[in-house]
C-alpha cells in the first residue's frame, strides 16, 4: 500500500490544496470586510476608522503573501505528480488557470502592492478604488480556478484529437454548472470565514479591555452581522450541487458505459467514506454556526457583544471551525469525484507522472513539509499580529521622529 505512487500523489495534493484553499477563504472573506470598512472611513472622513483599516488590511497582507507561496507550491506539485493530466487534457484545463495568472493574479497583486505602500500618498477615494480592484481581482482568481476544477467534475468544451483534448467550446467551459455553483459557494464561505475571523479577533481585544477609538466594538458586530448574512446562502448554493454528483457529465464519455461501471466500482474503496466524513465535518460545524450566530445577533441590540464574556471567549472559535468546514467541504468535493481525474475521461491512475515509489515519497515530503512550514509561520503571524492590536500591525504607520519637530500626518 505505502509503496504505491498513486496513494502519495493523491495525499500530496490532498494535504497541499486543503493548506492552499485555507488562504484563499481568508483572503476573499476579509477583502471584501476591508473594503466596506475603507469606504466607511473615507465617506466619514475618520481617521480613527482608517486605522481599523490598516489594522485588518495588514493581516490581510501577511495571509495573502503567504498564500501566494503555498499557491506556487501547489501548482509546482501539480505540474511534476500529475504528467499524464497534463499531456492528454492540459490544453483545456490549463486555459483557465492562465487566465486566472495573467489577468486576475498579476492585476491583484499589483494593485494589492499599490494599496499598501500608497498609504498617504494618494487621494482617499483613489486609494479606496485600488482596493477595490484587490478585491474585484480576488474573487476573479477564484472563479478562473474553479472553472479549471469544475471541468474535472464535469467535462464540457472539448473535443478529443489525436487523443488530446482541444477546447472548441469557451463558453461552455466558463459557463459549467460546476463551476458556477462552486464559485457561489466558496464566494458565500469565505464571506462566512471574513466574518468570523473579524468577530474572533474583535471579541479577543474586547475581552482583554482594549479597544482603541471603539473599532472592535465595530469589528465585533459587522463581523457578526456578515457572518449571519452568508449563513443560508452557503448552504444553499452548496446544496444545489448535490444534484450534479450523480448526473453523467453533460459532454458525453469517451468510454463505453460497461468500462465506466467496471472502473467506477473496482476505484471505489474508502473514497466513499472519506467523502462523506468531510461532507459530515462540514455539514456539523455549520449547524454549529446556525445555532450559535442568531444568539449573537440576539446579543446586540442588548450590548452583549461589548459585555457577555462568555460570547467573547466562544468568538474566537468560529474561524477555526469555519476553515474547517471549507476544508471538510473540499474533500466531499474532490474524494466525490473518484477514481476519476477527468470524470468519465480518465482516471487518477491515468493521471498521476510516472513515479517510482522513492521519487514519490519524495515528492511528498518535500510539498507537504513546505506547506506545512508555509501554513505554521503564517498563522503565528497572524495570531501575533491580530494580539498586537493596530500600533503592532504590519501596516501601521510609523511612529513620528522624537526630535521635537512636529510631522503631518494624513488622516483622512
Amino acid at each position: 500500500m505505502f509503496d504505491d505512487p498513486l496513494l502519495w500523489a493523491r495525499l500530496q495534493f490532498a494535504l497541499t490544496a486543503g493548506t492552499h484553499y485555507m488562504f484563499v477563504a481568508f483572503t476573499l472573506g476579509m477583502a471584501a470586510l476591508i473594503l466596506v470598512s475603507q469606504f466607511s472611513a473615507v465617506l466619514r472622513g475618520d481617521g480613527a476608522r482608517m486605522a481599523a483599516v490598516r489594522f485588518w488590511g495588514g493581516l490581510y497582507a501577511v495571509n495573502y503573501g503567504m498564500g501566494v507561496l503555498s499557491g506556487l507550491v501547489m501548482e509546482l506539485q501539480l505540474a511534476l505528480n500529475w504528467g499524464g493530466l497534463n499531456d492528454v487534457f492540459g490544453h483545456v484545463f490549463g486555459a483557465p488557470l492562465a487566465v486566472e495568472t495573467v489577468a486576475a493574479f498579476f492585476v491583484e497583486s499589483t494593485f494589492l502592492g499599490l494599496w499598501i505602500f500608497g498609504w498617504d500618498r494618494m487621494n482617499r477615494w483613489a486609494h479606496l478604488a485600488v482596493f477595490g480592484v484587490v478585491t474585484l481581482t480576488a474573487y476573479l482568481s477564484a472563479f478562473w480556478v474553479l472553472v479549471a476544477n469544475g471541468f474535472l467534475k464535469n467535462p464540457v468544451g472539448f473535443e478529443m484529437r489525436d487523443g488530446v483534448a482541444v477546447l472548441t467550446d469557451p463558453v461552455a467551459l466558463v459557463t459549467n454548472p460546476s463551476a458556477l455553483l462552486a464559485f457561489g459557494h466558496v464566494a458565500t464561505s469565505a464571506l462566512l470565514v471574513g466574518g468570523l475571523v473579524m468577530a474572533g479577533v474583535s471579541a479577543y481585544h474586547l475581552r482583554r479591555g482594549g479597544d482603541p477609538e471603539g473599532m472592535f466594538r465595530r469589528g465585533v458586530r459587522r463581523g457578526v452581522l456578515v457572518a449571519s448574512l452568508a449563513l443560508f446562502p452557503t448552504p444553499a448554493v452548496g446544496g444545489a450541487q448535490y444534484a450534479l454528483f450523480g448526473a453523467p457529465p453533460t459532454s458525453g464519455t469517451t468510454l463505453a458505459e460497461a468500462e465506466i461501471e467496471r472502473i467506477e466500482a473496482a476505484g471505489a474503496g474508502t473514497a466513499p467514506v472519506l467523502a462523506e466524513a468531510g461532507n459530515a465535518v462540514m455539514v456539523l460545524c455549520w449547524t454549529v454556526f446556525l445555532l450559535f450566530l442568531p444568539v449573537a445577533l440576539l446579543a446586540w441590540p442588548l450590548r452583549g457583544l461589548d459585555r457577555w464574556r462568555w460570547l467573547q471567549w466562544v468568538l474566537p472559535v468560529m474561524p477555526v471551525l469555519s476553515l474547517l468546514a471549507g476544508v471538510g467541504g473540499w474533500v466531499y468535493r474532490e474524494l466525490g469525484r473518484q477514481p476519476w481525474a477527468v470524470r468519465h475521461h480518465m482516471t487518477t491512475a491515468e493521471a498521476v507522472t510516472e513515479l517510482s515509489p522513492g521519487l514519490a515519497v519524495t515528492s511528498f515530503v518535500l510539498f507537504t513539509g513546505a506547506s506545512a512550514v508555509l501554513a505554521g509561520i503564517t498563522w503565528w503571524l497572524l495570531v501575533r499580529f491580530a494580539r498586537r492590536g493596530p500600533e503592532g500591525g504590519p501596516l501601521a504607520p510609523a511612529p513620528p521622529p522624537d526630535d521635537g519637530v512636529a510631522v503631518p500626518v494624513h488622516t483622512y
